[in-house]
């Protein structure tokens, strides 16, 4: 399953992706690609994948992007050959995009997702957030206008999760994606790891009666 956490600027999605990826087991982070200028102690490979724009463009023309968005000047996109080695390997993976990609990855027939949309508890905690991170006039108000826009996109996604106390968020986002290791798609395409082997013959051979 391919996992989308989308969320304004300063909503707090990097630092609960993290988080999440400590706690559950068998989830993998998908590393975007963008032509943004690398920050004081980014890692390429690690934080993003930084590409020049012309590299940028040879990749959308090679379909190398399973879906990509021009955000604030530069280009973000989502590696296709990470998700599908995920997928080969039956390792979940984690997105973390703005709404316009996760628009796309919806639109995507062949693969599997989820989207999750992280709600700031209020505009003026968003603001102090974004204060702290160091925009402010022009800049800040810019994102503050591209947070509504954004939030009006959150009753399209499956789920939606308030981040005020990040303990509780985490908590929160860990249920929704352990719920999905136990549907029934999932659990009988691993029953032959069961132990038991009565069960294990009951589910593979036999059909329901009632």
């Amino acid at each position: 399953m391919l996992f989308v956490l989308s969320a304004p600027s300063g909503a707090g999605k990097t630092t609960v992706a993290g988080k999440l990826l400590e706690r559950v087991p068998g989830l993998c982070r998908v590393v975007t690609a963008t032509t943004r200028q690398r920050r004081e102690g980014e890692v390429h490979g690690v934080d993003y994948l930084f590409m020049s724009q012309e590299e940028f463009k040879e990749g959308i023309e090679r379909a190398f992007f399973l879906e990509h968005a021009l955000v604030y000047g530069n280009y973000y996109g989502t590696p296709r050959d990470q998700v599908m080695k995920n997928e080969e390997m039956g390792i979940d993976s984690l997105l973390i995009i703005d709404v316009q990609g996760a628009k796309r990855i919806r639109e995507q027939q062949d693969i599997k997702n989820v989207l999750i949309f992280l709600l700031p508890p209020s505009f003026e905690e968003l603001r102090r957030r974004l204060l702290g991170r160091g925009y402010k006039d022009t800049n800040l108000e810019e994102r503050l206008r591209a947070a509504e826009k954004e939030i009006a996109c959150a009753k399209h996604f499956d789920y939606i999760v308030v981040n005020e106390f990040l303990d509780h968020t985490v908590d929160a986002l860990t249920h929704i994606i352990m719920s999905y290791k136990h549907t029934r798609e999932r659990f009988l395409k691993s029953a032959e790891s069961l132990k038991d082997e009565a069960i294990r013959r009951v589910l593979r051979e036999l059909e329901c009666v009632y």
